[in-house]
């Protein structure tokens, strides 16, 4: 699954977080949502916790198909 990167580095943005404080917030690791902010797929469970810690829903943080 991919995430839009730009709506990703804009809730980011939103929420004041940077990666080391998404980590904590979702318990991924730091290279996976670096992996991610950079624009590499990720696993349905991933960006589920992902846009959860950022408080949206998954489908506008998705890449549309």
């Amino acid at each position: 699954m991919r995430i839009n990167r730009i709506k990703f580095v804009s809730e980011m943005a939103r929420n004041d977080f940077n990666v080391n404080d998404l980590t904590e917030r979702c318990g991924i690791s730091r290279g996976t949502i670096s992996s991610v902010k950079n624009g590499k797929t990720c696993s349905p469970n991933t960006a589920k916790r992902i846009a959860e810690a950022l408080n949206v829903e998954l489908k506008y943080l998705t890449e549309e198909a």
